[in-house]
């Protein structure tokens, strides 16, 4: 397997107001390098890694990485990820997160780029809709190899109580932004497993991928979003903090935590935990069955000297059955 200091592997941003040149040829598009394309450099070092190091690589969309880790900048190149989620695109002119959230026009852009493109196309979704799983299914049907998820939150981040005008603030004027890192994780969790499922469910068995986005600082975070379905896990405010260097750590970080389950391949343990989504109807369900179940085996004591010091807990439990 490739070493944890080849963890830097980069893939494109591109605006949804991108042109694309008219003279892609569409009968290439499965050939990730064309020859006129410079590709990614994705690096590996020699270590002394043993055969017993769990393996990181994954493969996505044809394109063989060393680890899931995506860092959230770099020129074109293995594939685009079109962002129809910006909330500073200008939405008022129906360019960045306007896109996303209307699914009638992203069909439309989408359609324009994947007539042209040819390497494989994510569509970069963002949260603030209703239900994510409508854009991000027009998205596939109209030609996406994948689904990126998610993009900041809007927010107003704060009012200055000295001056009374909002933060962050050009020449006293300011607008609402994307809240991202560690507070958004929670939310882009939420929908990266509403859209796993649907993938799941809708285009099972194809070659589909799932990129997943939102407040992830450690390796541990990335393995939630793995076990919640992603093939790969991107990292942007987090390299910015800790610095290029911080993939290492993350790779490290995921290791271990697969080495804790026995996990040997990232594919041993993706998507996971959704098996363990239901409805609240079925969790009251569930509660009162165990609740149920709890009260048949619930045990009585005939007299205080039954009770014992050291297992007063345990004897408490036996009498209740919630």
């Amino acid at each position: 397997m490739a070493s944890m200091s080849s963890a830097l592997t980069r893939f494109s941003g591109l605006s949804s107001k991108t042109t694309l040149s008219p003279d892609f040829d569409h009968s290439s598009r499965r050939t990730f390098l064309p020859p006129n394309r410079v590709g990614l450099k994705i690096s590996s070092s020699s270590s002394s890694e043993t055969d017993s190091e769990p393996d990181l690589s994954v493969t996505v969309n044809g394109l063989k990485m060393p680890n899931p880790f995506v860092i959230g900048s770099g020129p074109p190149g293995t594939n685009y990820t079109i962002n129809f989620s910006c909330p500073h695109g200008m939405p008022e002119r129906r360019m960045g997160a306007a896109v996303g959230q209307d699914c009638a026009l992203l069909e439309e852009v989408c359609g324009w780029i994947n007539a042209k493109a040819t390497v494989p196309v994510w569509a970069k979704m963002t949260p603030n809709i209703t239900d994510i799983t409508e854009p991000a299914r027009v998205s596939l049907k109209s030609g996406c190899e994948g689904i990126a998820a998610i993009n900041t939150i809007m927010s107003v981040m704060g009012i200055d109580l000295k001056t009374l005008h909002p933060e962050p603030c050009v020449e006293g004027y300011s607008t609402p932004g994307g809240y991202s890192y560690k507070a958004v994780r929670p939310i882009a969790l939420a929908k990266v497993m509403n859209i796993a499922q649907m993938m799941k469910s809708e285009f099972g068995g194809k070659d589909y991928s799932l990129s997943g986005i939102g407040g992830v600082e450690t390796g541990y975070d990335a393995a939630e979003f793995i076990l919640l379905g992603s093939n790969t896990v991107q990292v942007c405010t987090g390299v910015m903090v800790h610095g290029y260097g911080h993939v290492k750590t993350l790779c490290a970080e995921l290791q271990d935590f697969m080495k804790q389950h026995n996990f040997s391949t990232i594919e041993d343990f993706r998507g996971h935990s959704l098996q363990y989504f239901t409805t609240h109807t079925d969790l009251v369900r569930r509660q009162k069955e165990a609740i149920e179940q709890r009260k048949a085996e619930r045990k009585g004591l005939k007299s205080d000297k039954d009770w014992t010091g050291d297992g007063f807990v345990k004897e408490t439990e036996s009498m209740v059955s919630n």
